[in-house]
C-alpha cells in the first residue's frame, strides 16, 4: 500500500479521522465537521446544520462555511504530502470568499482540485522552493444549490 492509499484509509475511518480532527482541529470535530468522500482528486466535506455552526439569523455561520471549505482543500493537501521525507509543510496563505445564497441546512464543501494540489507539491520537492497554489471549494445545500464558494491559496515548502 503506497503512502496516498495509507491516509486515504485514514481518512475514510471515522473513529480514526475523528481522532485527529479532535486532537488537532477540536472546533471542527465538536461543531460536526467530517469527511464525507476523498480519493486523490477530490473531497468532500459535511457541514451540519445545527446549534453550533448557526448564526443568530437561522442560517450556518460563515465562519463554520470557511472551516469546513478549508478542510475540503486541508484534507487534499496532507494527502499530498503525508510520509514525505524530507517533510513538507502546508500554510493557508489566502482565502477568498463568495456567499451566493442564504445557507440553511447541511452543506456539502467539495474541492476537485486534488491534481492542482499534487502538481504544486511535486515542484515544491523537484525545485526546494516555496510554491504556492490557489484551490475552490464549493458549499452546496440539501437542494444541490450553491451557497457559498471558497479560493484558499496553499504555500508548500519542503521543511529543512
Amino acid at each position: 500500500m503506497n503512502k496516498s492509499d495509507h491516509f486515504i484509509k485514514i481518512a475514510r475511518n471515522k473513529f480514526k479521522f475523528g481522532l485527529f480532527l479532535f486532537s488537532k482541529l477540536p472546533v471542527a470535530y465538536i461543531s460536526g465537521v467530517r469527511v464525507k468522500e476523498i480519493d486523490s482528486t477530490q473531497a468532500v466535506v459535511g457541514l451540519p446544520f445545527k446549534f453550533l455552526t448557526k448564526n443568530p439569523f437561522k442560517s450556518v455561520y460563515f465562519a463554520s462555511q470557511a472551516m469546513a471549505a478549508e478542510l475540503s482543500t486541508g484534507v487534499l493537501a496532507l494527502l499530498h504530502t503525508y510520509g514525505h521525507n524530507p517533510p513538507i509543510s502546508m500554510l493557508v496563505f489566502q482565502m477568498k470568499a463568495d456567499f451566493v445564497k442564504k445557507a440553511k441546512s447541511n452543506i456539502l464543501f467539495e474541492c476537485s482540485e486534488g491534481d492542482k494540489i499534487k502538481n504544486a507539491v511535486d515542484e515544491c520537492i523537484q525545485t526546494g522552493k516555496g510554491i504556492t497554489v490557489e484551490v475552490k471549494s464549493i458549499g452546496t445545500d440539501k437542494t444541490g444549490d450553491c451557497v457559498a464558494e471558497f479560493y484558499f491559496t496553499w504555500s508548500f515548502k519542503v521543511k529543512e
